[in-house]
């Protein structure tokens, strides 16, 4: 018997699609106050391997008023990738400088504000 090889051409089904959001905004929830991550290190948290324009592009669509913290995600680097002239860059920066995160041409200290729920393991 041949074995069947995964299509990935094919969109995910609906369901698929609820349960990598779930598993998403679950992670997203555990960053605490003061802390970034990025959207790569957010995905791997999530258990959704390298999806880091997934992340972005699926928080991209949250709905106004929502209480994740969407705005402790930054890019790679610790980057802004919300710019300054806009809305929600506006927004993302008086939040996280509320919380203690300050920026920087752009940028947050990721060394001093990055989120490594894995080095309070073991």
């Amino acid at each position: 018997m041949a074995k069947r090889q995964a299509d990935y051409s094919m969109p995910l089904a609906d369901a698929d699609q609820q349960a990598r959001r779930d598993a998403l905004y679950l992670a997203l929830a555990q960053v605490p106050t003061g802390k970034v991550v990025t959207y790569g290190q957010l995905a791997d948290l999530a258990g959704l391997g390298r999806a880091a324009r997934w992340v972005g592009r699926t928080l991209s669509q949250l709905p106004d008023g929502t209480v994740l913290p969407w705005h402790r995600v930054v890019a790679a680097g610790g980057r802004l990738s919300l710019t300054d002239d806009t809305p929600s860059g506006v927004e993302q920066r008086a939040r996280l400088r509320v919380e203690g995160v300050l920026s920087h041409n752009g940028r947050v200290d990721i060394r001093r504000h990055g989120w490594r729920p894995l080095e309070h393991e073991a």
